[in-house]
């Protein structure tokens, strides 16, 4: 389960939201404690049905506050601080309210106030949370941005890999990642893949050892971090083993953390160009993000061959 504290939090944002710590301790932690929540949800406005929450009172919480007895919003406050929620951040550059401090206080929770609007402040910290409190994996690959597609480049040890990534290179496409890929899914649908800090911009090529991407072919060769779109993975045809499939019906999938990835398997021989091909998967996945899908296409039209025939019997 992945967890971070809000001491941290604060040290990241701080400058970002103009943050000022108030009063409490910053040692309580932020993390999903179950899988129907997800990361984004640990921060919002004051709300008395999720008190857990990073709590954000604004213009408007205070506003409601001001139209209310003094008992009742003592009351709410307690209710919601019983619970001990990471911390409370009053926003919009409203002044603190004495009673708000003396029940952070009480219970022993953050306080911080900012200038700046609450919306941006969840928006900010939902932005960051989700990222910080990615599920993660790290998988064996290459990782390529190809044509703007995120492309993990999957095969067992000598398959070519490295060689094809190389090639990639060369033809004008990016690096993200050699050997080992770091995965982190910040939205349901989205996995975003990064490369290790010790292995960041070096790929390893058999005959000529570990190359620094960056250095021989420019700062354009290198990518940051890449959404993934597509998993190619290289095959080596043995002896007796059947063909694949010429025409598939049904596109093949690869789960990666709960995410459906589009997987194309290419078969490795000698005299394939598997540069050639693999930007043709990538331009074909393309298209079919786009609603296009060429096998479809092609059944459709053969079909319809087939009908016209009969009606001229």
């Amino acid at each position: 389960m992945q967890q971070t504290s809000l001491h941290r939090l604060y040290e990241v944002q701080r400058e970002p939201l103009q943050l000022t710590h108030v009063s409490g301790s910053l040692a309580a932690m932020l993390s999903v404690p179950d899988e129907r929540i997800w990361p984004a949800d640990l921060v919002g406005h004051l709300n008395l049905i999720h008190p857990t929450r990073l709590q954000i009172i604004g213009a408007a919480e205070l506003g409601w506050a001001r139209r209310q007895s003094q008992e009742k919003v003592a009351h709410h406050l307690h209710e919601i601080l019983s619970s001990h929620p990471p911390g409370i951040i009053v926003a919009d550059g409203c002044e603190t309210p004495g009673v708000v401090a003396a029940t952070c206080a009480q219970h022993g929770v953050a306080l911080f106030a900012t200038p700046q609007p609450s919306a941006s402040v969840i928006d900010q910290l939902r932005l960051y949370l989700s990222r910080e409190l990615a599920e993660r994996v790290s998988l064996h690959g290459v990782f390529m941005d190809v044509l703007g597609v995120g492309v993990l480049i999957t095969g067992d040890s000598g398959a070519g890999k490295s060689e094809l990534a190389l090639e990639l290179i060369s033809r004008g496409h990016g690096l993200v990642a050699d050997d080992i890929v770091e995965f982190a899914r910040v939205a349901p649908t989205v996995l975003e893949g990064r490369c290790p800090p010790l292995l960041q911009d070096f790929i390893e090529v058999r005959g000529l050892g570990i190359l620094n991407v960056r250095t021989i072919f420019g700062e354009t060769a290198c990518r940051r971090k890449m959404r993934l779109r597509l998993s190619v993975h290289l095959e080596r045809r043995l002896p007796g083993l059947d063909d694949p499939t010429r025409l598939p019906i049904e596109h093949a999938e690869q789960d990666i953390l709960g995410v459906a990835v589009p997987r194309v398997v290419l078969p490795v021989a000698a005299g394939r160009n598997l540069a050639v091909l693999l930007e043709a998967a990538v331009r074909s996945t393309i298209l079919r993000l786009r609603g296009i899908d060429c096998t479809q296409d092609f059944i459709d039209r053969q079909t319809q061959v087939l009908r016209d025939s009969e009606s001229d019997l």
